[in-house]
């Protein structure tokens, strides 16, 4: 965007796979309905070390309160840094699971505990997957002790440690304890007939999410709880709980406990008669969504101490309690999900719950973000299949159609690179253990001709990384233009674009977006065209209009950076919304203004009607952020004599020298106005996810 605006232009394999095997470090979605585990079994046979491709199933990431970045982990991944090892034997397992190093470990028949009870102390950093169906843990299970983090547990049958006494209180063989630990994704699992209980959280675990299991045959199912604390967040969703008497689960003291599209059942005339159902205690706070009860004795009960939102559930041949009280909380604050219709629950945890027996088996119009992923990898060194990042995106195919990840080994990679519109699910991310260590650069600016001679780059041409498909990411990773302005005082069109989009549903998660005037656009394929950008634990600097565009795009917790002028002063622009008029335009949400420059230097954005296009609706809403003093008391300002005053420009509970209260001049929502700018009303039915 030119800072005069002196003419209109377009803006923007039988054998054990073999101790050795490397992993890319890769982040794929999880495992949803239909998603299955076609693992190691027979004939799994050991890729070399420069082409290995790890298979989705060992890079999956948790979603829910285990996605969230807190206590020094960022989400749940597992054994993915690590080898892959295929156990047989309980001693196997032990070795692997109790190690110091990141394993992904997978269970290939039964293994049958000594003593019976037996629970194997999971260590960090490890992921523990049946293979296929046949991943069998009989008579014992899994302990989690405090401090152990990072740990996932998927595709496993857990089973029949039970000792013959129904409320048995002397053999404590659960399928699953944690105490104290965080970040743990229990997953697609069939856990029943314990001694104990199939699930315990217990003593501060948090960042924990249960998900897709089949809990069954028991009587103590799940409980939460063990503390005095209020500090465990939990996320329980789409798991089949049937023919279990009590704690289904049992929450007690959880800080926030969200429970989503779970299917609870108790079946007339057998041997086993529910209790209770979800059971919100102490000083829990629970939002409980689009469930199902069948059959249950008092489905949904809560301590007078205990907060209970519920929203949606079906209840069919139900009595007893079903209560609800207080207020919770939002779990869109912490993460993204969506709902499955209440209805709809049954049949889909049906056939969808529990371990799955091979990729093949996997619904053939499950989206392309579920699917399996094919892995190219990109290092200077030659060590990967392709030493550019744009060679890499030369070889996927036409209209892929699913997921391509592209992984990218550490080291600054200076050139252009362009995902065009028919390569669409494509992935592009570092391995290295920082953002910082994967940079791709280069320094075109707008007015810079071409090599070609067919003119200058413009605007959208001078990109360092162009996302043109839909449903594409990046992750983990530096994009830069590092256009030198002050050695080009003499160019027309300092306009130096890093990181263009136009396309719908790209997700742009762990990223530094660095430049000067126009860092970050964000637009559509077409001015009618949806174009839905999340930006996720990010940082983006700049000095004008460096996030702009007509896309509909959230920046959300993250990092926006303010930075000086080629000349050394303070002045700017954080955001230059087009949005049309029909559109949601830019949110930044629970974010940070900040950056070494001057007190009161720059406005939160300018209204940019391209050509004059009087059709525009520009908008940025900033709420829930921290601003620094650098941003101006008066924060928005006209552009190209277009009112700001005309346009979409608010703010909500902001914090920060840099806030300030509602006036004329700087519009603040009301909490009804801001109910309807959340980051669930910019994504729509969209809920990025990390593939």
């Amino acid at each position: 965007m030119s800072e005069q605006h002196s003419k209109p232009r377009h803006r923007r394999g039988r054998k054990a796979l073999a101790v050795g095997l490397p992993l890319a470090l890769t982040a794929a979605g999880a495992l949803a309905h239909g998603t299955d585990l076609g693992l190691l079994g027979a004939g799994a046979q050991q890729a070399s070390a420069a082409t290995a491709a790890a298979p989705a199933w060992a890079t999956a990431a948790a979603d829910g309160f285990a996605s969230v970045n807190s206590l020094g982990q960022n989400g749940t991944y597992g054994g993915r840094d690590g080898q892959i090892v295929t156990v047989r034997t309980q001693a196997e397992l032990e070795k692997y699971a109790t190690a110091a190093e990141p394993y992904v470990i997978v269970v290939a028949g039964t293994i049958t505990m000594n003593p019976v009870g037996k629970e194997i102390k999971v260590q960090s950093d490890k992921t523990i997957v049946g293979s296929g169906t046949s991943g069998h843990i009989v008579g014992g299970g899994f302990f989690l002790g405090s401090g152990v983090h990072n740990v996932i547990i998927r595709n496993l049958t857990i089973r029949d440690a039970y000792q013959g006494v129904w409320n048995d209180k002397d053999h404590d063989f659960d399928a699953i304890q944690m105490d104290g630990a965080h970040h743990v994704w229990i997953d697609h699992n069939d856990l029943r007939h314990m001694a104990d209980g199939l699930i315990d959280v217990r003593k501060d675990s948090t960042n924990v999410t249960v998900s897709w299991n089949k809990l069954s045959q028991n009587n103590k199912t799940f409980g939460i709880g063990w503390t005095e604390n209020v500090k465990t967040d939990i996320t329980i969703h789409h798991n089949w709980i049937r023919e279990t008497e009590q704690r289904n689960p049992s929450t007690d003291n959880a800080a926030h406990a969200h429970l989503y599209n779970n299917f609870l059942e108790d079946v007339a005339g057998t041997d086993i008669t529910s209790s209770y159902g979800n059971y919100s205690r102490g000083r829990t706070a629970m939002v409980l969504e689009n469930s199902y009860f069948q059959g249950m004795n008092n489905p949904v009960t809560k301590d007078g101490t205990a907060t209970l939102v519920q929203r949606g559930n079906v209840f069919s041949g139900t009595s007893g309690r079903n209560e609800s009280g207080g207020t919770a909380f939002d779990p869109k604050a912490s993460y993204s999900y969506a709902l499955d219709p209440a209805a709809n629950v049954p049949s889909l945890l049906k056939s969808g719950a529990g371990p799955r027996s091979s990729l093949g088996t996997m619904a053939a119009d499950a989206p392309a973000s579920t699917k399996a992923a094919t892995t190219l990898t990109v290092a200077k060194d030659g060590s990967g299949q392709y030493r550019t990042v744009q060679a890499a995106v030369d070889a996927v195919p036409a209209n892929n159609p699913s997921r391509v990840v592209i992984s990218v080994k550490p080291g600054t990679y200076r050139e252009v690179v362009k995902v065009p519109a028919n390569k669409p699910h494509v992935t592009i991310q570092g391995t290295g253990g920082s953002r910082k260590d994967t940079v791709i650069v280069h320094g075109n600016a707008a007015g810079m001709q071409k090599p070609d001679g067919s003119g200058t780059y413009g605007t959208p041409g001078s990109a360092t990384v162009s996302l043109q498909s839909d449903d594409s990411q990046l992750r983990n990773l530096t994009v830069t233009n590092d256009f030198d302005e002050a050695a080009n005082q003499s160019l027309s069109g300092h306009q130096a674009v890093a990181l263009l989009t136009s396309a719908d549903k790209i997700f742009l998660d762990g990223l530094i977006v660095n430049g000067d005037q126009d860092t970050l656009e964000l637009e559509t394929a077409a001015k009618d065209r949806l174009g839905r950008v999340y930006i996720a634990d990010s940082y983006v600097t700049g000095n004008v209009d460096f996030i702009f565009g007509r896309a509909t795009a959230v920046v959300d917790k993250s990092v926006i950076t303010l930075k000086k002028r080629w000349n050394g002063t303070s002045a700017g622009y954080v955001t230059a919304p087009s949005t049309p008029g029909n559109r949601k335009g830019i949110l930044i949400n629970r974010s940070t203004v900040n950056g070494d420059v001057a007190d009161g230097s720059f406005h939160l954005g300018r209204n940019w009607h391209p050509g004059g296009d009087t059709t525009v609706d520009p908008q940025t809403t900033v709420r829930g952020s921290t601003l620094s003093a650098a941003v101006k008391s008066t924060p928005w300002s006209d552009m190209g004599g277009f009112s700001w005053k005309d346009d979409r420009f608010a703010e909500y509970r902001n914090t920060g020298p840099g806030s300030g209260s509602a006036s004329s001049e700087r519009p603040q929502l009301t909490d009804a106005q801001a109910g309807g700018q959340e980051v669930a009303d910019w994504l729509g039915d969209w809920t990025p996810t990390a593939s």
